[in-house]
């Protein structure tokens, strides 16, 4: 019986360990301090087109596949795009995330409207929004109980 224990103890140590660690997609994130949406919509020029690390909380998530989600700081937010599919999340992902991406400006066109629509449920959709083309993302671990 002993012999048993203690694979099952180090096994639950190593779920310990791993617990707080962030849930990782896609490649490695910019090591760069990350940028809040908020702070980077307000000044786009600055931080529009070139590979940076920006953060804020997930409050909505393509629930067709998982492949894009809506990142929020400050009453600010930008739509993820997972560049090239890479890449997809839980339906269900939730709290803090940090991306590693290209900020963008869009226009969408009314078929884009009404398919991102249809993915998050028939959620608002801007005919102009902001995204990050993401190559990475880290989602905060859940906290513990």
């Amino acid at each position: 019986m002993p012999r048993l224990l203690v694979p099952l103890a180090l096994f639950a140590a190593i779920g310990l360990a791993q617990a707080g660690e962030p849930a990782r997609f896609g490649k490695p994130l910019p090591t760069s301090a990350p940028v809040a949406v908020a702070d980077a919509v307000a000044a786009f020029d600055q931080h529009a087109g070139k590979p940076l690390r920006f953060s804020g909380r997930i409050t909505e998530v393509c629930q067709a596949e998982g492949c894009w989600m809506v990142l929020e700081d400050n009453g600010q937010s930008a739509r993820v795009m997972f560049k090239d599919h890479a890449f997809v999340i839980p339906k269900d992902s939730s709290g803090r995330a940090q991306v590693g991406g290209v900020l963008s400006r869009k226009e969408l066109t009314a078929e884009q409207v009404a398919h991102l629509q249809e993915d998050s449920k028939g959620l608002a959709v801007s005919p102009v929004e902001y995204q990050i083309l993401a190559d990475g993302l880290e989602l905060d671990a859940a906290p513990k109980s």
